[in-house]
């Protein structure tokens, strides 16, 4: 089997986070492990509460899974201040890891701010140069290019900006009112849009944790960055088209929507 780990926030609501990247990464079929960089108290309606983990701490987690199960891919999400990018920038580079997909997290679905100024400089100059893909959405993609990004053509731009500065592919997601649910990936000097269809559904509580999470998945077994990257849409139109709905705010998908094992069912059932 195949191995993915993650590195990033623990959201106690489950929607988000290491608990979305874990599961989405079972449910994509390679063993998931984890390096939490902070635990989150939070729910459908926001985060009431952050506390980092040391960089000493991260760093034990991070050479624990290396020196035992090596990840054939690894997805770094919510890291919210430099000491600790730094140390993952470190230890990857260190351990000369694989197949590493880099969500830009700054801002939670909520709106709650995630990440201090520190980080993203620290972000930009260690760990962005470390990454196969970064997976920014439209508000990352303007941080990160320093631009405004009002059309399809401006996400060309941006991701072009993005990728030839750090030396890395870009998948710049659609959303905020601009190309919804249609992304573009820049690589190799190429790009490409990858189109998806409108869910009418309003829980899309960690839905950049997923399709990174599953993008990373898909990489650890071996597929290319595109098909990587077409596999873990239509796998994140699923968890959104199953129409969970969990908590009084932006609730969470159904990341086991394809789950059909003899231990899923309820009582009653056959």
């Amino acid at each position: 089997m195949r191995t993915a780990l993650t590195i990033a926030g623990s959201d106690s609501s489950g929607g988000a986070g290491i608990q979305a990247d874990i599961k989405t990464m079972t449910m994509n079929g390679v063993y998931a492990m984890s390096a939490i960089t902070a635990l989150t108290a939070q729910n459908t309606m926001g985060v009431s509460a952050i506390m980092n983990v040391t960089p000493e701490f991260l760093k034990q987690e991070i050479d624990d899974i290396f020196l035992d199960i090596r990840p054939d891919a690894v997805k770094i999400g919510m890291v919210s201040s430099d000491g600790l990018i730094r140390m993952i920038a470190d230890r990857l580079t260190f351990y000369k890891a694989d197949n590493i997909v880099l969500d830009p997290v700054m801002v939670a679905t909520s709106g709650a701010r995630l990440i201090d100024e520190d980080a993203v400089s620290a972000l930009k100059q260690v760990l962005m140069p470390l990454a196969a893909v970064v997976t920014p959405n439209i508000p990352e993609a303007e941080v990160l290019a320093g631009m405004s990004i009002r059309s399809a053509e401006d996400m060309i731009d941006a991701a072009k900006m993005i990728g030839e500065a750090y030396g890395c592919a870009v998948l710049c997601k659609g959303g905020h009112n601009l190309n919804d649910a249609n992304d573009l990936l820049y690589a190799d000097g190429m790009y490409r849009w990858f189109e998806g269809k409108r869910i009418d559904n309003p829980n899309t509580h960690g839905t950049g944790c997923t399709l990174s999470s599953a993008i990373a998945a898909n990489l650890a077994k071996g597929f290319g960055l595109a098909e990587s990257v077409q596999r873990a849409k239509n796998y994140i139109s699923g968890a959104l088209a199953a129409g969970l709905n969990l908590g009084k705010g932006q609730g969470p998908m159904n990341h086991a929507f394809d789950l059909r094992g003899q231990f899923s069912g309820m009582p009653g059932e056959s």
